[in-house]
């Protein structure tokens, strides 16, 4: 008998020990690699262009909401992809070395100035899954975005800095008398974002991995930004130059995008580059625009009895008229960043003239 437990205990001490190396093993984390970016972006455009072919407009309300649904009747509900009341435009992106061909749809494009995709935006929006789930939604109120990827207080998904620059800002309205500002003419549309553009492998609430995503949104104002910083402490602290970062899009396309980051832009085509000095570090981060040891906001302040009006410290990069939202203050200036001509003279208004800080030859207005 006894050594019928002495054997049973043996028993029990195996089968606990297989027990357990079972549950080990069962809790082992199984590692699933990344897919790879331009396999998934087939299958995400393929998913898109099946949307767009099988979805319709159903309704774009008095106050601009757009409510797509699943074609049931393709004799009266003609597709987002063969309407023409609203033009379905695409534009190609590269990020992580993809070319995305991405969709987006204008219901009205805005009267007002477009961000460039650093500048913070204001919006109302709404998000859903391709089959019409809704993940987020602002419920008809403007909120407050960076466009800027790499923003300290966290930036939005890529594909909203590629799609918000194309459309405008609305003109604010006197505040009402509770303090609220609406707008008029703002931008209307919708982007279809494939899921490198989005979230891509990661899944935030309500959002399954490798998703596309589909955001309707109005675009009513935009705060530009001066994105020169510094790390101090470990943490990045934004300065500028004084050159805002829109204004230091040298070639004029309306995007800027820092080579430096070879995650996303492993091989970014050098029409993308906006850097004078060719120092590898794109203007918009760049203290020193031209690589003459000078820097920009040195060769930009207004120095001692230069024919100057307006209270800024620094030239504007053109002249401005004075703000009528300020009347006892004069904002005004007539002069902007000054070039100088071949007989030396400082040429202030000229359009498109080599301003001093991106002319090597020059340092200062002094």
């Amino acid at each position: 008998m006894n050594k019928f437990k002495y054997y049973f205990v043996l028993l029990l001490a195996g089968i606990a020990i297989v027990s357990c190396n079972k549950k080990d093993d069962d809790d082992d984390v199984v590692v699933t690699p990344v897919r790879d970016y331009a396999e998934q972006y087939k299958a995400d455009n393929d998913s898109i262009v099946k949307y767009l072919k099988n979805n319709y407009i159903k309704e774009v309300s008095v106050n601009f909401d757009i409510t797509f649904e699943k074609i049931t009747d393709p004799t009266t509900q003609t597709s987002i992809w063969d309407q023409t009341v609203y033009p379905l435009e695409h534009r190609d992106v590269y990020n992580r070395d993809v070319t995305y061909r991405v969709y987006y749809l204008t219901v009205r494009k805005g009267t007002g100035e477009s961000p460039c995709n650093f500048d913070s935006v204001t919006v109302s929006y709404r998000g859903t899954l391709l089959n019409g789930t809704q993940f987020d939604s602002s419920y008809g109120l403007a909120r407050n975005f960076d466009l800027d990827v790499y923003a300290v207080n966290g930036g939005v998904i890529d594909g909203w800095g590629e799609i918000m620059p194309k459309f405008n800002v609305g003109t604010p309205n006197t505040p009402g008398s509770d303090g609220a500002i609406t707008y008029d003419n703002y931008g209307v549309g919708a982007m279809f974002l494939p899921s490198g553009l989005a979230y891509y492998a990661s899944s935030p609430s309500g959002i399954p991995s490798y998703s596309p995503l589909v955001f309707t949104f109005k675009l009513f104002a935009l705060s530009r930004t001066d994105s020169e910083y510094i790390v101090s402490g470990g943490a990045k602290v934004v300065l500028g130059d004084g050159v805002p970062t829109y204004l230091e899009d040298i070639n004029g396309d309306g995007y800027l995008y820092d080579q430096r980051d070879t995650v996303r832009f492993p091989n970014l085509p050098k029409e993308l580059i906006d850097d004078t000095d060719g120092d590898g570090i794109p203007d918009f981060y760049d203290f020193d625009d031209d690589g003459d040891g000078y820097t920009t906001r040195f060769e930009i302040t207004k120095p001692a009895g230069a024919p100057v009006t307006g209270i800024s410290l620094y030239y504007p990069y053109d002249p401005i008229p004075d703000n009528p939202a300020t009347p006892n203050v004069d904002e005004s200036e007539l002069w902007g960043i000054p070039a100088f001509s071949a007989t030396g003279e400082p040429d202030y208004t000229s359009p498109g003239r080599l301003r001093i800080h991106v002319d090597k030859d020059h340092h200062s207005a002094k």
